[in-house]
């Protein structure tokens, strides 16, 4: 079965070998008939804006597949095709294809994301027109930088898993820019840096990078405002929505309003009721575009944090918009012990607490994971 076949599956290595996915798919190939493929790199705003292009182009009468990750309550939230994520009776038989192609050695040897990557492709290859394919950590070394891509897209870069991408915005940017193939479409950026490293890569590999605001004219800004009205979006969800449309605009398929209708991703300043909204958002950047959306207001943020994460700096940035945090228990070998979040909240004087139930007359934001969200939705949904 694939489920527990990912299960036994460890989500996170000490160790990446960066050579083994490069080698397998090479050996593979001939079994996938790739289509055109949009990679998306960055930081935040992946996921959004994969899907809103992806649901642009469906609507447009395109075959479209969107693999995105990680999920957040079941595994097929990853990959999505023509409107839908698909069933997972559909995916276990492309498992035992993708089995059929592999060694017992890659079977065992390929990460989590690596084998749900190839998973993805194999279901994807047979009929899509289109593949949005958001990568995972990284870039460079990404398991979706192996497939050949038409455009790539650039979301906002920022500090996130400094373990594996480095601890500054120069060597996070380098590693995620170098996935770039041919042609880059750039959102805005907050840290100038980026456009430093994106010059040195433009100049060493011959590609060409392309800013958002270079491809929108006055008519595109008058849609993607209608847009966010239509679809209720928060300010950086805009900004996404922006991206997709610059790669219609450069892909020169034409589009109108209705072609986003129900484009949101789950989990992006989602209201469950008026008075709880669930972010899957875990670094700074995703805190400050928070803070924007939310100014003025203030809920009691129910929260937990990585190991890795800068979860000091992150409730720095949303104490203006914290009344109390509810810390939740959530079970990952690498989520932080509740001692070293009691110390940091305490030091930056922000009340707190454990979280137990949902009240009728508070507002509640949940953020800090993918993680955070499954935990308190299956609380919530009981």
């Amino acid at each position: 079965m694939l489920q527990e076949f990912l299960d036994a599956k460890p989500l996170f290595y000490d160790e990446i070998d960066y050579r083994r996915m490069p080698r397998v798919y090479a050996r593979i190939k001939s079994h996938f008939k790739v289509p055109k493929i949009i990679h998306i790199i960055g930081t935040n705003g992946k996921g959004t804006t994969g899907r809103f292009l992806a649901t642009a182009l469906y609507n447009r009468g395109y075959s479209v597949g969107h693999y995105t990750s990680p999920h957040i309550l079941e595994f097929n939230e990853r990959i999505w095709f023509n409107g839908a994520d698909v069933r997972m009776e559909i995916l276990e038989k492309t498992h035992q294809e993708l089995l059929a192609l592999l060694t017992q050695e890659e079977t065992q040897s390929l990460s989590y994301f690596e084998y749900t990557t190839l998973l993805a492709m194999l279901f994807f290859t047979k009929e899509s027109d289109f593949v949005i394919l958001e990568a995972g950590l990284g870039g460079e070394y990404d398991a979706t930088a192996v497939f050949a891509n038409i455009l790539t897209l650039v979301t906002p870069i920022d500090r996130d898993h400094e373990a594996f991408l480095g601890s500054d915005i120069q060597s996070i940017a380098k590693t995620k820019l170098n996935a770039i193939q041919k042609t880059a479409l750039i959102a805005e950026q907050k840290n100038v840096m980026v456009y430093s490293v994106l010059r040195e890569i433009e100049q060493a590999k011959g590609i060409e990078a392309l800013k958002i605001r270079e491809l929108l004219d006055a008519d595109d800004r008058k849609k993607i405002e209608a847009i966010a009205k239509n679809e209720g979006l928060a300010p950086y969800l805009q900004n996404n929505l922006a991206l997709a449309v610059g790669a219609l605009k450069y892909l020169k398929i034409g589009y109108n309003t209705k072609d986003f209708e129900n484009s949101r991703l789950f989990g992006r300043l989602t209201a469950l009721e008026k008075n709880i909204l669930v972010d899957v958002g875990h670094n700074v950047l995703a805190a400050q575009s928070i803070v924007e959306s939310l100014k003025n207001k203030q809920y009691n943020l129910v929260y937990n944090s990585y190991k890795d994460k800068n979860y000091r700096e992150i409730l720095a940035v949303l104490k203006p918009v914290i009344k109390r945090v509810e810390l939740i228990d959530v079970y990952n070998a690498r989520v932080a012990e509740s001692t070293y979040l009691q110390t940091a909240l305490e030091e930056l004087e922000i009340d707190y607490g454990k979280f137990t139930r949902v009240e009728k007359d508070k507002n509640y934001l949940v953020f800090g994971s993918f993680s955070v969200v499954e935990a308190f939705l299956k609380v919530y949904r009981g």
